[in-house]
């Protein structure tokens, strides 16, 4: 569904080099990354501001053109079939709407199918799926400006979906959203993927939403690649510490176990971290053999935790 090879992106800006003087500066915003997606992937781009997710996304959907570099989404040159590619792709950005601002929702999405010349019958059918399965129909005839941001996201959703898009791309689909619209978008889209088979390349800073919706994961840094693989792959990978919480029967001293070192202390409450390379078990038989516990969990590190150590270097050469 989507190749691409050695492409990169660099802009020219002007900056200060002195009181009355600029100077250009060649930016490179994305530094020749390569990847393939297979139809039916559900996909997480991750990576700080700044790190080429956003440019990355724009050549993709050929908003923007390579500076070198080839891309083929559905087999289409992106830059150079912007039309034939918009009939197999979906588009949302979180931070802007595709709805016509005073229109009722419905209207919207009937100007959309006019867009993408979707027949009647055809429309009808899927407006009422899209309808039951992102619980639409309360506000179909409210006008968009007059939407909560989480019923203004499913109504773009709706309108990415309308002519039936073989691949979606998500540009910060829950920010800003409470946990239930977040709940609501998060299962609709895996539905979409699991039963439509549609794929889907999602970017997001909440992380919450990879770990429930992402099967694979790509960090990109820099403008460079720095990680594409699966999530257990990625804890396998990176040397992040597990953290065993250990409730005591009375407060005490930090625990000294060998393998393991006491990081906080709350009351008859520790936690203690455990490095990935240590036998986790071997700690808790210490912990219990030598205390009186009265209750103990191991707390696996997030993808937050797992993240953060990728881009402090925490990955070994060749991964």
């Amino acid at each position: 569904m989507i190749e691409v090879d050695e492409i990169a992106k660099s802009f020219t800006v002007r900056r200060r080099s002195g009181r009355l003087r600029r100077s250009r500066v060649h930016v490179a915003a994305v530094d020749g990354i390569s990847f393939t997606v297979a139809a039916g992937e559900f996909v997480g781009y991750l990576g700080p501001n700044g790190a080429g997710k956003s440019t990355t996304i724009k050549m993709l959907t050929g908003i923007l053109t390579p500076s070198s570099g080839r891309v083929r989404v559905a087999g289409l040159d992106p830059s150079r079939q912007r039309t034939a590619l918009a009939r197999r792709l979906g588009v949302v950005f979180g931070q802007r709407t595709t709805l016509w601002w005073d229109l009722p929702l419905r209207d919207s999405l009937t100007l959309i199918r006019h867009l993408y010349r979707v027949e009647r019958s055809v429309h009808r059918a899927r407006l009422a799926e899209l309808t039951e399965l992102l619980e639409l129909g309360p506000f179909l005839d409210t006008p968009v400006r007059q939407l909560s941001l989480g019923q203004r996201m499913r109504g773009d959703l709706a309108a990415a979906l309308v002519h039936d898009p073989e691949l979606l791309v998500l540009d910060e689909p829950t920010i800003g959203l409470d946990v239930v619209s977040k709940a609501t978008v998060r299962a609709f889209l895996t539905r979409l993927n699991t039963e439509r088979g549609t794929t889907i390349l999602l970017t997001t800073h909440d992380l919450g939403d990879i770990e429930r919706l992402c099967r694979r994961v790509m960090i990109i840094d820099h403008g460079r690649l720095a990680y594409d693989g699966s999530l257990d792959a990625l804890r396998a990978t990176v040397d992040a510490d597990r953290i065993l919480i250990v409730d005591l029967a009375r407060p005490a001293p930090p625990i000294e176990v060998e393998g393991a070192s006491v990081v906080r202390t709350d009351g008859p409450r520790q936690w203690l971290a455990i490095p990935s390379a240590v036998n986790a078990a071997a700690v808790v038989a210490a912990v219990a053999g030598r205390h009186e516990v009265e209750d103990i969990s191991l707390r696996e590190p997030g993808i937050e935790d797992l993240i953060t150590r990728l881009y402090r270097g925490g990955v070994p050469a060749g991964h």
